[in-house]
């Protein structure tokens, strides 16, 4: 499946907000934080049409009651991607199909996965002359790597990092 990266859409965040009830319906016991995270968080962002959802909690150990819980909101469990990154438990929604609508990042708080996200997001969205170079970058990766998402995602690190970089020094 190709990669898609379409204009900003603003249901995106009414988008986020009823699966954030969804889940805080659901493993609310759990949630220290949960945030709009991605490209989709950031108004006026190009982004793939997929709302990533950053869930915090206190200690990963408690992802595990949580897996059933999500699963029963359609979202598909995919612990394969724990040896990448082992800090993260991650859930693709609608499970079982190759388009997604929501993806969820499921991070204790304290972690650099969950910091790096939240100031990645937050940089973008106070800095708009960089969210656009950003857009422009996954327009033109999405064309370059076609089906290639890994070679997409890869590509785009070397943007991601600098943006980290600048909002490090930025930040109060």
């Amino acid at each position: 499946m190709r990669i898609e990266v379409v204009p900003y859409d603003p249901r995106w965040v009414e988008q986020y907000e009823a699966e954030r009830m969804l889940i805080l319906g659901a493993i609310g016991q759990y949630v220290i934080d949960i945030e709009h995270a991605g490209s989709t968080a950031v108004p006026g962002l190009a982004a793939k049409p997929v709302i990533d959802i950053l869930v915090g909690i206190r200690d990963l150990a408690d992802a595990s009651n949580c897996i059933e819980p999500l699963t029963s909101l359609g979202y598909e469990y995919h612990p394969a991607f724990e040896i990448q990154l082992p800090e993260r438990r991650y859930f693709k929604k609608p499970a079982g199909q190759e388009l997604h609508t929501h993806h969820v990042h499921m991070v204790e708080t304290t972690s650099n996965f969950w910091r790096a996200h939240i100031l990645f997001r937050d940089y973008l969205r106070t800095h708009p002359e960089d969210a656009q170079a950003y857009a422009c970058l996954k327009q033109e990766l999405a064309i370059r790597f076609g089906e290639n998402r890994e070679g997409y995602t890869d590509a785009k690190t070397e943007f991601i990092e600098s943006v980290l970089s600048k909002a490090r020094i930025c930040r109060p």
